[in-house]
C-alpha cells in the first residue's frame, strides 16, 4: 500500500529529475533499499510533487530560494546539490553570488564563507569559473 498520491509521485518525479538530472535522481533511487525506499518516494512525491509542482513559482525562483534556506541552515551538502540544480534552472553565477551575499548579511560571514566554498566547487565542476 502505497503512502502517497501515485500521480503526485510522478509529477514530484519529472520535477526532481528536471533540476538535479535523470542520472542523479535514477542514482538515489536505484541505491534505495526496504529501509530507505519509503522516504525516497515520499520526499519525491512531497517535496517535489507538492512543494515543486505547482506552477505559482517558477524552478529559477525555487532554486534561488532553496540556496538561501539551505546556506541559511548550513546544509552545505544539499547546498551544493541544490547548487548544480539551480544552473539546470537557468540560476547565473552572478545570482548565486549575490544570494551568498544575502545568505552573509542574515546568518553571518562564516555561513558565506562555507556556501562560497561549496559554489566554487559546484561552479568549476561544471566549468563555470
Amino acid at each position: 500500500m502505497s503512502l502517497f498520491d501515485e500521480d503526485l509521485f510522478l509529477k514530484g518525479l519529472a520535477q526532481r529529475k528536471g533540476t538535479l538530472g535523470d542520472a542523479y535522481v535514477q542514482k538515489s533511487l536505484d541505491a534505495a533499499d526496504d529501509f530507505t525506499r519509503p522516504f525516497q518516494e515520499a520526499m519525491t512525491a512531497w517535496c517535489w510533487g507538492f512543494g515543486w509542482g505547482d506552477e505559482v513559482i517558477e524552478p529559477k525562483t525555487r532554486s534561488m530560494m532553496n540556496l538561501a534556506m539551505l546556506g541559511a541552515l548550513g546544509k552545505m551538502h544539499e547546498w551544493e546539490l541544490h547548487c548544480r540544480g539551480a544552473l539546470n534552472n537557468g540560476v547565473s553565477v552572478e545570482e548565486i553570488r549575490a544570494i551568498v551575499h544575502v545568505v552573509a548579511i542574515y546568518c553571518g560571514v562564516p555561513q558565506a564563507l562555507e556556501c562560497f566554498r561549496a559554489a566554487r566547487k559546484v561552479l568549476e565542476a561544471e566549468g563555470r569559473l
